[in-house]
C-alpha cells in the first residue's frame, strides 16, 4: 500500500521575518532620535547666536559711550574685554580706533577737523577674550561681530 507522502513544511521563516522587521524598526528609531537631537542642537545654537549678537550690540554701545563720554578720548587702538557671562554667557572684546580728517576751513579760516571713531565689538562664548582661537573648531562655539562708525560732530 502506498501512503501519500506529506510534504515537509518550512519552519523558522516567521522568526527570520520578525528579526528583519525589528532591525528595520530599530534603524528607523535611531534616525528619529538623531533628527531630534540635531534639531535641538540647531535651536540651542540659534539661541546662543542671538545672545552673542545682543552682547556684541551692547559692547558696541558701551564702546561708543567710552569714546564720547568716558575715558577713550583719543581712542587710539584701545581694547577692553567685558565679562557679560552673568547676563548672556558671553565675553565681549571691544576695540576702538579713531582717525582725524580735515574737512576744510570755516568762514574765519580755521581748520575744521572731524574725528571718526571705529568701534569693533566681538562677542563669543569662549573662555576669556574674543575671538577665542582655541575654541573656533568646536561645535558649540558661537561668535558675532559688530562694527560701528561714528563722528564727533
Amino acid at each position: 500500500m502506498n501512503t501519500p507522502r506529506i510534504p515537509l513544511r518550512q519552519k523558522g521563516l516567521g522568526a527570520l521575518a520578525a528579526v528583519i522587521v525589528l532591525v528595520l524598526l530599530a534603524g528607523l528609531a535611531a534616525a528619529v532620535v538623531r533628527m531630534g537631537w540635531t534639531s535641538q542642537m540647531g535651536v540651542s545654537m540659534d539661541v546662543m547666536g542671538a545672545r552673542a549678537r545682543l552682547a556684541a550690540n551692547a559692547g558696541a554701545d558701551w564702546g561708543l559711550f567710552q569714546a564720547f563720554r568716558g575715558g577713550w578720548q583719543t581712542c587710539t587702538n584701545v581694547s577692553q574685554t567685558l565679562d557679560l557671562r552673568a547676563d548672556t554667557g558671553m565675553f565681549v572684546t571691544v576695540t576702538c580706533r579713531s582717525t582725524v580728517y580735515s574737512e576744510g576751513q570755516d568762514a574765519n579760516g580755521a581748520n575744521q577737523n572731524i574725528r571718526v571713531y571705529n568701534i569693533f565689538a566681538v562677542a563669543c562664548n569662549g573662555s576669556s577674550a574674543c575671538p577665542d582661537n582655541s575654541r573656533v573648531g568646536s561645535s558649540t562655539y558661537v561668535e558675532r561681530e559688530r562694527l560701528v562708525q561714528a563722528t564727533d560732530r
